[in-house]
């Protein structure tokens, strides 16, 4: 008789740690959908001054351009001609309406027009911008 009441002691004192731990990972899943994720180019570049620099709030995707020419989306190097394809790519992962190139300050207008025209082969409707340093 003493072992029993022991027994049914011991099972009402247990904390029941389920239903935390529910609330806990539907939390963590909340958190991980809402969280907006930036996809950077990867690199670091000298970007030139400019005077007139404004900050865009809603901008996820960069494009690094190196002053040797390399281009840079997703922390991966890039042909110019495959800037399309990887933008189409990361456009499907998530929505945005401005694709921002970072460009060296000595990098190459041409390539920098060149990644421009694959933007706009990509969705005309996205705008561009040029980061530079404030």
């Amino acid at each position: 008789m003493a072992r029993k009441q022991r027994f049914r002691e011991e099972e009402e004192a247990a904390v029941d740690m389920t239903p935390m731990l529910d609330i806990v990972f539907i939390m963590l899943i909340f958190f991980i959908v809402t969280t907006s994720f930036v996809k950077e180019a990867g690199i670091e570049v000298k970007k030139p001054k400019a005077a007139q620099a404004q900050t865009k709030k809603n901008a996820n995707i960069f494009i690094g351009i190196r002053e040797n020419g390399e281009i840079w989306m997703d922390k991966r190097q890039v042909d110019v001609e495959r800037v399309s394809a990887n933008l189409e790519n990361l456009l499907a992962e998530q929505q945005t309406e401005t694709v921002i190139i970072q460009a060296d300050k000595g990098a190459k207008h041409g390539v920098v027009v060149k990644v421009m025209d694959q933007i706009k082969a990509t969705d005309d409707a996205l705008k561009i911008s040029i980061a530079g340093a404030k």
